[in-house]
């Protein structure tokens, strides 16, 4: 089954919070991720820079964190809400007006935009994560219960799914949404990225 751009959000199954995020492509699949200290991006491959000339979509920070927080998207729109999060929006609104504002990508398939933000903190009463999806139809941002986790994909059912996230590391969760568990049902993959929570944040991508 294609489902398209993947990401996922929450509490894994040690507790920790983490976001993960996977390119799944038909049409550009000659792309990698690039890890940093606070972000990952998606760019594509050495030789195929071109590309960028062909669709405006295809390249764009995947991951950023932003003080305690983490942002994962599909797009441009990982800057924007990392912006509004730095002057202090919540993370309901600052999903919500991110979204709106960019809105679904113009592009042959009207494709979603899909972004997520967590927090650090694994306390019951200061734990935030929500994830939300802006499509040619509808806006929706919906806030994931603490200790759970939930994916949500472009071509889709389009809203969160809950799901069990086993991996434990960021170098795991970026190998466990590219292909195991649920996520190996989902066909096309090409690169991944995530970010765990143990203490610090940490960041890992990987490129078959």
């Amino acid at each position: 089954m294609y489902t398209g751009r993947i990401l996922s959000s929450g509490m894994n199954s040690e507790g920790k919070p983490f976001v993960a995020y996977r390119v799944s492509s038909r049409s550009f699949p000659n792309r990698r991720c690039l890890g940093f200290d606070d972000s990952a991006s998606i760019v594509p491959k050495e030789g195929f820079e071109n590309d960028i000339y062909q669709s405006p979509y295809i390249a764009y920070n995947s991951v950023c964190i932003v003080d305690d927080k983490a942002v994962v998207s599909n797009g441009s729109q990982t800057d924007v809400i990392a912006d509004k999060l730095a002057v202090g929006m919540n993370i309901r609104d600052a999903l919500a007006y991110s979204l709106l504002t960019m809105d679904y990508e113009k592009d042959d398939y009207n494709t979603p935009r899909i972004a997520a933000v967590v927090t650090a903190n694994a306390e019951e009463d200061k734990y935030e994560c929500y994830i939300g999806i802006v499509n040619d139809k509808k806006i929706l941002v919906e806030e994931v219960p603490f200790g759970e986790a939930a994916f949500i994909s472009t071509y889709g059912s389009q809203v969160p799914d809950k799901v069990d996230f086993e991996a434990k590391t960021s170098t795991e969760a970026a190998k466990y949404i590219f292909d195991e568990g649920v996520f190996a049902n989902y066909e096309k993959p090409v690169t991944s990225c995530a970010a765990v929570f143990d203490g610090e944040w940490t960041i890992d991508v990987y490129n078959p």
